[in-house]
């Protein structure tokens, strides 16, 4: 895999690691009471006690330092630009310029096609009206 995808893999990795964070987070802490106007709020259903309500925001938080970690590594692993800025928009315009002469070119092509199938659809036709009308071809 390049390192684009891996930059990307990584992302999706950091944004479900964070998610699932601040949802158990928010999943298990305790009520607190808004206001002194409103009744006070139930207590949390009890919980298995198989499993560490106060190890999970540890394990859930070191596993997302981890992967941000590794976001890190990946970037630091990208190329360097050559050149500074100016070459880089040297770059990009060369590569626009290489573009739109590829694009040019491929513009004809879809022409040349387009007139190819219509040819194509016109002889269909005429071979089809000769059978249907069972005549010879001229």
């Amino acid at each position: 895999m390049d390192i684009i995808s891996q930059l990307q893999e990584q992302v999706n990795t950091v944004a479900s690691l964070a998610f699932n964070t601040f949802g158990t987070l928010q999943r298990d802490a305790p009520p607190v009471q808004l206001s002194p106007n409103y009744p006070e709020p139930p207590a949390n259903p009890p919980v298995d006690d198989s499993v560490n309500l106060a190890e999970q925001p540890k394990l859930f938080s070191a596993e997302l330092v981890k992967a941000a970690k590794q976001f890190d590594a990946l970037v630091a692993a990208l190329p360097l630009a050559e050149g500074g800025e100016e070459a880089q928009l040297q770059r990009i315009a060369e590569l626009q310029a290489e573009n739109d002469d590829i694009g040019q070119e491929l513009q004809k092509q879809l022409e040349a096609a387009e007139k190819e199938l219509r040819q194509v659809q016109e002889l269909y036709g005429q071979a089809v009206d000769n059978c249907l009308n069972l005549k010879k071809p001229d």
